[in-house]
């Protein structure tokens, strides 16, 4: 009957939400806006938390016959490495990106403080003269357009650099089209498949190690910084955001204004 094994595609992605395709070119629009004028843009999102330990990585990596790498034969969490959580930021102007290692679950602060040592460590001396910043973004998770504490977060970042920060989120339902899927997480998982991630500074140096056709720089640093889950930002902080909603959809569209800015 002409039947072959097959295994089963991911093409089915539910309902589209509304303005779907012109929410991507209104990404698009502005992105290229800011690149014409010199300002930076950036991709940021989490990847998937690693384990650390003598785990399998699922992939192939060249080794003598008859000698694999030896891992663990059940996943339980090691007690003294745990997991670890990228978080990157992709600056697709410049061909380059950063990933923070943290050691403490994803949340807002984590993410924007991924943001903030980009800007210290690779974007500032690369656009001295920058007076805005583009974000694009999933619409959930640590950077998600409903959270709160991402805003008010965000609203120190811009504060401290001094800069109007733009935020675009895609739409919901998307985030695998999101630029920093394809053009950082991707690599980073190519360059480590095969390999245990048996301590956190392995998992930083291969992600520093990834390298692409077209020359992308990576540069990781681990974060051992403190993020605690569950925080509520009350409506006496959230008053203090400056923020601007575009016209065009401003609960995905909107920009984040320093305080001392009229």
């Amino acid at each position: 009957m002409d039947y072959r094994l097959q295994s089963t595609g991911k093409v089915k992605e539910g309902a589209s939400v509304p303005d779907r395709d012109a929410q991507f070119n209104y990404i698009t629009g502005r992105v290229k806006r800011f690149q014409r004028r010199g300002q930076p843009v950036i991709s940021v999102d989490t990847k998937k938390k690693e384990l650390v330990g003598r785990f399998q990585n699922k992939g192939r990596e060249w080794q003598p016959p008859g000698q694999p790498e030896e891992v663990q034969v059940y996943d339980f969490i090691d007690k003294e490495w745990g997991g670890v959580q990228p978080y990157g930021v992709s600056d697709p102007s410049a061909n380059e990106g950063w990933v923070s290692v943290g050691i403490d679950p994803d949340t807002a602060a984590l993410a924007v403080e991924s943001i903030r040592r980009w800007w210290r460590t690779m974007g500032r001396a690369r656009y001295p003269k920058a007076t805005a910043l583009l974000i694009t973004a999933d619409g959930g998770g640590s950077n998600g357009s409903r959270n709160r504490l991402w805003k008010l977060k965000l609203q120190g970042l811009a504060d401290a650099m001094g800069l109007r920060s733009s935020v675009c989120h895609v739409p919901p339902g998307t985030s695998k089209w999101n630029q920093i899927e394809h053009r950082l997480f991707s690599f980073i998982s190519m360059n480590w498949r095969g390999r245990p991630l048996i301590n956190v500074e392995t998992v930083v140096n291969l992600i520093a190690n990834t390298t692409t056709e077209t020359g992308r720089r990576i540069q990781a640093e681990l974060d051992q910084g403190t993020y605690r889950k569950g925080l509520k930002v009350s409506d006496k902080e959230f008053n203090t955001v400056n923020v601007k909603k575009a016209d065009f959809h401003g609960e995905w569209n909107y920009s984040i204004l320093p305080r001392k800015e009229e």
